[in-house]
């Protein structure tokens, strides 16, 4: 026997041996093979089997010979029958037990939704996804997702394949832990990074970091003044902020975009010098004054001493969003302070040269500050202002101040004590009225003086009053 023959023996031994042995797959079994021929209707599939399996030619689409497929067998007598249509739909039904099994992702589109949720193709088996699952947070218009192709986590699925369930959100959970590990190495005090806007709520927005969410609170979003965080930011925009606080070992992440604005505080000085004047809105109203902002960033307090003459806190004159005028009285650029007043104030300290320009027993008029106990304080000029006791307003006893003394009234008053040191300055109506009435008297004794061609002059009326009253003691 030559070696070629002892070959093929042994070849054909070995393929009875294989065919006694071989079992005939099952209907509803996954079979893989090679097209070997193409004729007519049919197609001949080789799988390893004694004969070829059969296959309708108008399922192979673009296939040809030599091209694998996987089917299934749908008839094992007489001739063992496969096709492909069963068989994509028994191909990803095991493709999704392996998912599930092995937590792998798997792709869908999005067919329709309904009360509970979203109907899910995947390779033409039908899935369900809870609306809950479509997610993270809360979803503003769950129409947007229908028609479209997402990745799913196969959650739940029955043995008949009857049921499967899958989540978005879950995988979405997922994926977010992972950078979250990564984000985590970056979040430290002072770091800037990007991130996502993810909600946003009155008092801020949620800002995702890459896994980790931290707080832009609404007085952080800018330099100036935000009322609404929308005005600022908007739900998907990427902003650029900075870590300003971590507190409960970090996972609680303070955030800050107020930075990326130049700081109006610089060249305040320069722009708000003391004494120099302003206009500006009333933005915020408290008991002790209003505050204005002058500039984006910049707010200035005008306290309720500082208000004009006659108005006082609550007054239409001093409302939120009215536009008031004034001046400048101090500026605190390491404090971030500013000082107003919507009155008139000193350029330089009046009380430097008080003592010489007020001496006392000298009349000067002024204007009533504000009356009641202990007196009347009357302002002798900006920066300056002096009080009339109870004891000299000439009164009646147990007479209200502010009942006959109103605020942005004017009044002549005598000086009767300064003490520039302690910036204090008592005045008298009394006196003045006094002063007052010895003046009219002097000027009756001037008049009654010959005049120096022997001729009387005219008189006063009130030298007129004291030569009639002279008569008739007379």
């Amino acid at each position: 026997m030559t070696q070629s023959k002892e070959t093929a023996e042994t070849s054909f031994a070995e393929a009875f041996e294989a065919s006694l042995n071989f079992k005939t797959p099952a209907q509803g079994e996954l079979l893989k093979g090679t097209i070997v021929s193409i004729s007519g209707d049919d197609a001949f599939i080789s799988y390893g089997g004694p004969s070829e399996a059969i296959i309708s030619s108008n399922e192979l689409d673009d296939k040809k010979v030599g091209d694998t497929i996987e089917a299934t067998v749908v008839r094992t007598s007489p001739d063992l029958r496969l096709s492909l249509k069963v068989a994509k739909g028994k191909a990803s039904l095991d493709a999704l037990i392996g998912a599930y099994e092995n937590r792998i992702p798997v792709e869908g589109k999005i067919t329709g939704r309904n009360k509970g949720g979203f109907d899910v193709n995947i390779g033409g088996v039908r899935a369900f996804c809870p609306l809950s699952q479509i997610a993270l947070g809360r979803i503003e218009n769950p129409d947007t997702f229908v028609n479209t192709t997402q990745t799913f986590r196969v959650t739940e699925l029955s043995e008949d394949g009857r049921k499967i369930v899958v989540s978005r959100a879950a995988l979405m959970k997922e994926e977010s832990a992972a950078k979250s590990e990564e984000t985590r190495k970056t979040i430290v005090q002072g770091a800037v990074l990007t991130g996502t806007v993810k909600t946003i709520l009155p008092f801020g927005a949620f800002i995702d970091l890459g896994g980790i969410d931290g707080l832009l609170h609404v007085s952080e979003m800018s330099r100036r003044r935000v009322n609404d965080p929308k005005e600022i930011v908007s739900v998907g925009q990427q902003v650029t902020v900075k870590i300003i606080k971590l507190d409960n070992d970090g996972k609680r992440i303070s955030l800050s975009m107020k930075d990326q604005e130049p700081d109006p505080w610089e060249g305040i000085t320069e722009r708000y010098a003391a004494g120099s004047a302003f206009t500006g809105k009333v933005v915020r109203v408290s008991d002790f004054g209003v505050f204005v902002e002058l500039e984006p960033g910049v707010d200035g307090l005008v306290h309720v001493s500082q208000f004009p003459i006659g108005t006082k806190a609550g007054d239409e004159a001093v409302a939120p969003g009215t536009v008031v005028t004034g001046w400048v009285r101090e500026v605190d650029r390491d404090k971030k302070r500013l000082s107003l007043a919507m009155r008139e104030v000193a350029v330089n300290d009046p009380w430097a040269a008080a003592a010489e320009k007020y001496p006392v027993g000298k009349v000067v008029d002024g204007k009533v500050e504000r009356a009641g106990q202990p007196g009347v304080f009357v302002q002798l000029e900006p920066g300056l202002t002096g009080l009339v006791p109870v004891s000299e307003l000439a009164l009646a006893p147990g007479a209200d101040p502010a009942k006959v003394f109103k605020p942005g009234q004017s009044l002549t008053i005598k000086v009767i004590s300064i003490e520039p040191d302690r910036k204090r300055v008592a005045l008298s109506v009394e006196g003045a009225k006094a002063a007052a009435e010895r003046g009219e008297y002097l000027t009756y004794i001037e008049e009654k003086k010959p005049a120096a061609d022997g001729q009387e002059e005219g008189k006063s009326a009130m030298a007129l009053a004291f030569e009639k009253a002279s008569e008739k003691k007379n």
